[in-house]
């Protein structure tokens, strides 16, 4: 586990087409409970099953409606990952340095329990990213009634990290660490492959020709392959 930093990667977002497939794989191969399904996605004319994995989480949304973001998305690279949260000790040092990044708000919430900040894809590169807050930290809104200013209990294994892929993935890692941590990544001494140490987990870049959420890295007890679902690579160890 890495130091302590203040920030943990609590949730991964996959989009897709047509929810009930996506949503029926992610338990049948990652032993996953039931989902919950947050109305309040509804607003961005969406509907989603969001999954608990140890106390973090996985979820797939798919529009409702047309001309939403996710559609544009969906018909511009088809079904894969979209999102990312992380949840930081300090959110409003991680919004200031968005801010000072030029990074676009789409869309935020402050409510007691939780906080939730939507920056343009086209700004952090890669996916959309949210900054997020929980108090208690352990609770999470976001996973539904169980989880709403209490800690609940996800299926055994965890969420430990996830890789970004793009043509240029030391610049979109400096980017992205500028942001999650306001300093400079460190790589493995090649350009093509570089990695941002959170707590407890990890954000990786690979180069590609697209700029995506390529995989989602879960531990799941007695499981070590890698298996698609939903257009994601999932690696499981």
């Amino acid at each position: 586990m890495s130091a302590q930093v203040g920030v943990r990667l609590r949730q991964a977002v996959l989009v897709a087409e047509d929810l009930e497939p996506v949503s029926a794989e992610l338990p049948t191969e990652l032993g996953l409970g039931e989902p919950y399904a947050d109305p309040g996605v509804g607003a961005f004319g969406l509907h989603n099953a969001v999954y608990a994995i140890g106390d973090c989480f996985l979820e797939v949304v798919s529009p409702t409606q047309p001309g939403t973001t996710a559609g544009r998305y969906l018909e511009r690279h088809g079904d894969g990952g979209y999102m990312v949260i992380f949840q930081f000790d300090d959110l409003d040092a991680a919004r200031a340095r968005a801010a000072a990044l030029g990074m676009r708000v789409v869309w935020q919430l402050d409510l007691p329990d939780i906080s939730g900040t939507h920056l343009h894809p086209a700004d952090t590169g890669g996916a959309i990213v949210s900054l997020d807050r929980a108090d208690p930290p352990g609770s999470w809104r976001w996973g539904g009634p169980n989880w709403t200013e209490k800690e609940g209990a996800g299926a055994p294994g965890r969420l430990r990290g996830v890789t970004i892929s793009s043509p240029n993935p030391a610049d979109l890692a400096t980017r992205w660490r500028s942001l999650l941590k306001g300093s400079d990544p460190l790589g493995n001494g090649s350009s093509r492959s570089v990695r941002i140490e959170l707590d407890g987990g990890y954000v990786a870049f690979e180069e590609a020709e697209d700029e995506r959420l390529v995989e989602i890295d879960v531990e799941v007890p007695g499981r070590k392959e890698t298996i698609e679902i939903g257009g994601a690579r999932f690696k499981l160890s």
